[in-house]
C-alpha cells in the first residue's frame, strides 16, 4: 500500500494544490487561486477583499463603499453593520445590494458585527443572540457567507472561562446554520479575553462544531501577544478570512492601538514568513485589507483602496514569489 501524502506534501503538487483549494471553495464559498505545474510561475493563491473600515472616515454610504472596492480591483467587500443597518434604515432594498455587488463582479465574504454573544451575563447573551441573528439576517440578503463573532462584553474581563466561552461558540455556530452565516470567532488583541490567538483557537476547537473557524488579524495578534510563529500549528481551513494590515515600530505594543496600523509592507510586521506559513498550510481565502489610519481617512477613498490593494499584492509577491 503507498503512504498517503501529508497536506504539506499535496500542496507541493500543483494539481493536489488546485482540488484543495476548490474543495475548501465548496465549503466557504471562496474561489480559489491555483498554482500552475513545476517550472511555470505560481499565480497568487489568496484572494482580496476590501473592509470598509479602510475608508470609514470619508463617511460614505454603503453603495459608494462598493463602488469603490470594485474600482480599485477587490475581489470581495467586508462591509460592517452599522452601513448596512443605515442602508435598510433608509428603506433601500437589500436585494437591490446583492444584485448591484454582484453585478460589480464582488462577493461578501464576511461582515463586521458586534454581538455579545459571548458574555456571562444570560440576559445580555440572549439579547446579543438576538443582535446576532438580526446581523446574520441583513447579510444573508446581500448575499453574505460569514460575520464576525470578537468578544464583545468581555474586553474588561480577566476572568472568562474559556470551556464556557466555547459552548457559546456553539450556540452562535447553531444559530448560524439556521440563519447560513457562518459566525468566525475573531481575535481581539486589545482585549482582556481572547486577546490571543491560542485562546481563540482553543474557544474555535472546544466548541466541536464542524464550521468552527477563526478571524485573525496581523495587529491584533500583534497587539495582543502571540507569536506569529503559532500560526503555523494551523490548517490553512481554520480561517476563511484573514484581516491584513501592519504596524510601525512606535508606539510600542503596549500603547499601539487601531489608528496606527498602516499599509502591509510598510511597517514591521514579518509578513514573508506569515504568508508564507498560511499557504504551505493550505490557505487559500480571502486576505482583507482593514485599516483605522486616520491619515488615510484624510485621503481620496479610492486612492487609498488601490494603494492598500498594490501593497497588499506586493506582499504577497514578495513572501512567495508569485507573478
Amino acid at each position: 500500500m503507498k503512504p498517503q501524502l501529508s497536506r504539506r506534501q499535496m500542496l507541493g503538487h500543483s494539481s493536489l494544490a488546485v482540488g484543495t483549494c476548490a474543495s475548501l471553495a465548496g465549503a466557504s464559498g471562496t474561489f480559489a487561486r491555483a498554482q500552475t505545474t513545476d517550472g511555470a510561475a505560481k499565480k497568487d493563491p489568496f484572494g482580496y477583499c476590501f473592509n470598509t473600515a479602510t475608508i470609514r472616515g470619508q463617511q460614505l454610504p454603503i453603495e459608494q463603499q462598493i463602488e469603490i472596492a470594485a474600482k480599485a480591483g477587490y475581489q470581495a467587500i467586508e462591509p460592517w453593520m452599522h452601513d448596512l443597518a443605515a442602508y435598510q434604515q433608509q428603506d433601500k432594498s437589500l436585494p437591490d445590494l446583492k444584485k448591484r455587488i454582484a453585478d460589480l463582479g464582488l462577493t461578501v465574504e464576511s461582515a463586521i458585527g458586534f454581538a455579545s454573544w459571548i458574555v456571562d451575563d444570560d440576559t445580555r447573551r440572549a439579547e446579543g443572540l438576538e443582535d446576532a441573528k438580526r446581523d446574520m439576517a441583513l447579510v444573508k440578503q446581500i448575499g453574505g457567507q460569514r460575520i464576525a463573532a470578537p468578544p464583545v462584553g468581555t474586553t474588561k474581563q480577566t476572568n472568562l472561562n474559556l470551556f464556557k466561552a466555547a459552548e457559546r461558540y456553539r450556540a452562535l455556530l447553531e444559530l448560524g446554520d439556521r440563519m447560513e452565516i457562518i459566525p468566525q470567532v475573531e481575535v481581539w488583541g486589545f482585549s482582556k479575553s481572547l486577546s490571543r490567538l491560542s485562546e481563540t483557537t482553543f474557544v474555535a476547537v472546544e466548541s466541536g462544531h464542524p464550521k468552527a473557524c477563526i478571524l485573525p488579524d496581523v495587529y491584533h495578534i500583534y497587539k495582543g501577544g502571540s507569536d506569529f510563529n503559532s500560526l503555523k500549528l494551523l490548517s490553512g481551513s481554520a480561517f476563511h478570512v484573514f484581516h491584513m494590515n501592519d504596524y510601525p515600530a512606535d508606539p510600542p505594543r503596549k500603547t499601539i492601538s487601531d489608528a496606527d496600523r498602516v499599509y502591509p509592507g510598510d511597517g514591521i510586521a514579518p509578513l514573508n514568513s506569515m504568508l508564507r506559513g498560511l499557504a504551505e498550510n493550505g490557505f487559500c481565502g480571502m486576505l482583507s485589507l482593514e485599516l483605522f489610519n486616520r491619515d488615510y481617512w484624510k485621503q481620496d477613498p479610492l486612492l487609498v483602496a488601490k494603494t492598500g490593494l498594490a501593497k497588499m499584492r506586493a506582499s504577497v509577491r514578495k513572501a512567495l514569489n508569485v507573478i
